[in-house]
């Protein structure tokens, strides 16, 4: 049997966490959204999104890389939300059946505000 892999990469709250103003909190969440809608239509990276109900208070969100986990390591620690050190990351390889996931064309958000609109 054939297996792909890919690395996944998990976005941990830094604690404590750095002081930031809502309103700078507000535009680092942008940049960090705005970098994982560029890696996703780079093709790097094949989806992403918060975690909801963990019983690890840490545990922010889990983002799924095409690449090796050195390259997934290297573009999460060039998020803007790691590099403010808000967001930490683990990354972990990933093994599966060949063609069990398959990649679509969503489409990310570039914003809070993209998050809060319909469609």
């Amino acid at each position: 049997m054939e297996f792909d892999r890919w690395s996944v990469l998990f976005l941990t709250r830094r604690e404590p966490p750095p002081a930031l103003t809502e309103s700078a909190a507000d535009v680092l969440q942008d940049a960090h959204l705005e970098y994982l809608a560029k890696l996703h239509a780079g093709g790097q990276l094949i989806a992403a999104g918060p975690v909801e109900r963990s019983q690890d208070s840490t545990l922010a969100g889990i983002c799924l890389y095409r690449g090796g986990v050195e390259e997934a390591r290297a573009l999460g620690e060039d998020d803007p939300a790691v590099r403010a050190g808000v967001l930490g990351v683990t990354v972990v390889s990933w093994s599966f059946p060949k063609d069990a996931v398959r990649p679509g064309a969503a489409r990310f958000p570039r914003s809070m505000a993209d998050v809060g609109s319909p469609g």
